[in-house]
């Protein structure tokens, strides 16, 4: 006896695939406008503070440095 595997682009397989991917897709739990607009805005001001940070670091080492090359 012979038992020949089934190939992974079947149309059984597919469905099977996308029937796992719905059922998986039920069982997320999505946060609420509320929470969403909150971590929106720790992420933005996060954001603000490092990229002001890094430019007056860069700005400091590169008088440092241009201070060295005169």
């Amino acid at each position: 006896m012979k038992t020949e595997k089934m190939s992974v682009f079947s149309p059984t397989q597919i469905k099977t695939f996308f029937g796992e991917v719905k059922t998986e897709f039920m069982k997320i739990v999505w946060p609420d406008k509320k929470m969403t607009l909150g971590l929106t805005g720790i992420v933005v001001v996060l954001a603000l503070v490092l990229s002001i940070y890094l430019g007056s670091v860069d700005l400091l080492l590169g008088k440092v440095v241009s201070s060295f090359l005169r």
